[in-house]
């Protein structure tokens, strides 16, 4: 087995879910952000970078070493 450190994603919500698309608020509540300043820590994946490129008007996102 190989051991290697997985790449971690902090995303913080910077901006409010009211007034958005439906589809966006269902992609926030998929990160599990829930309020502004809410910040979560997550492994980097493509489905998760998917969702981040989504509602990147809505969060602030950096790379976790």
């Amino acid at each position: 087995m190989t051991t290697h450190k997985e790449k971690k994603i902090r995303i913080t919500q910077v901006r409010s879910l009211i007034h958005q698309k439906p589809g966006h608020k269902k992609t926030m509540a998929a990160l599990g952000l829930k309020r502004i300043g809410h910040t979560r820590e997550m492994v980097d994946t493509p489905q998760l970078r998917g969702m981040i490129s989504k509602v990147t008007h809505m969060v602030k996102w950096e790379e976790i070493q």
